[in-house]
């Protein structure tokens, strides 16, 4: 598999606030809509500990719900909003109203060709091909 060509900044250091079997709503417009994550892709870990994954992190997904070409298949999605606040450098707090993932391909590019609703900047950062589509950048 292709090493992705994505991650030009560093990881941020925020709340991870997607667990393991958390359903997320796909912010794009590829077809998919309900995501459930089975899978955090470099997620190093405890024994019995459940995988956690913050904003700007790849997941591994089912799709619960949408078009029937896109029904139970496994996707990757990058994760660019989350409820749970998390505290920036300068000491703002930010939380979004739900948990969000854009749908990519395994080149980091994203598989739909617009995104709805707010893109976080950590996110948006780590991830360029995104922030091309991102109508809002928070």
């Amino acid at each position: 598999m292709p090493k992705r060509k994505a991650a030009t900044f560093p990881k941020i250091k925020g709340a991870p606030g997607i667990n393991v079997t958390t359903k997320l709503i796909c912010a794009d417009n590829s077809g998919a809509r309900i995501l459930q994550v089975i899978a955090v892709i470099g997620y190093k870990g405890r024994k019995r500990r459940i995988p956690r994954a913050s904003l700007g992190d790849v997941v591994v997904c089912v799709v619960k719900e949408g078009s029937p070409k896109m029904r139970k298949n496994i996707v990757r999605a990058v994760i660019v909003r989350q409820r749970m606040p998390y505290r920036r450098k300068d000491g703002t707090w930010i939380q979004f109203e739900d948990n969000a993932a854009v749908l990519i391909n395994p080149e980091g590019e994203p598989l739909g060709t617009e995104v709805h609703g707010p893109v976080a900047r950590e996110a948006a950062r780590r991830w360029p091909g995104i922030a091309r589509i991102a109508k809002i950048i928070v």
